[in-house]
């Protein structure tokens, strides 16, 4: 059966460009609400790690995701650079605003040749790229393009968290 190719978005102008460790990573500017300076977070009792707890933005609740950690990467304290991204993303017929934590915000720009790469799926090596809607260059480095609506979709999160605790185990083995 031959290899069928996955379609990437439509580049649709511009984008927030964002650090978590060494990669440069972007969702689209239309999603973005504000961008916040690191800041007190209320816990939420038991909540999963990558729910950091709520902020209070002008009398309303927002739930922040620290994206590192619901991505498997090693949690990082707070330093100058840090951000809140408050944002939406689309839970069926609704939006849901949330805040994404991000170790630094770098601009907002459109790619270079406004062009957006799909992910090949047969090459993949059996990686779940659902997360990624694509891969597009900025000064002719590589940016992660992520697709919120999956990303933050609670079916994706359970599939990372199994990732995550199958990583976890298998080192610990």
């Amino acid at each position: 059966m031959p290899e069928q190719k996955k379609q990437a978005p439509a580049s649709s102008g511009t984008f927030l460009n964002f650090m978590l460790g060494d990669a440069l990573m972007a969702i689209p500017v239309e999603r973005v609400r504000e961008i916040l300076d690191a800041r007190d977070i209320n816990p939420l009792p038991q909540a999963p790690d990558y729910i950091m707890g709520f902020i209070d933005l002008r009398g309303d609740s927002i739930v922040v995701v620290d994206l590192r950690t619901l991505i498997g990467r090693p949690y990082k304290k707070d330093d100058l650079d840090t951000r809140i991204v408050v944002l939406w993303v689309q839970e069926g017929e609704r939006e849901q605003v949330l805040a994404l934590r991000t170790d630094k915000v770098t601009e907002v720009s459109r790619f270079d040749g406004d062009r957006i790469e799909p992910i090949e799926t047969g090459t993949m090596l059996n990686w779940d790229h659902r997360i990624v809607s694509g891969l597009a260059r900025r000064s002719g480095n590589y940016v992660t393009l992520l697709d919120l609506d999956r990303l933050l979709s609670s079916k994706i999160i359970a599939s990372l968290d199994k990732h995550i605790e199958d990583a976890v185990g298998g080192a610990l083995a």
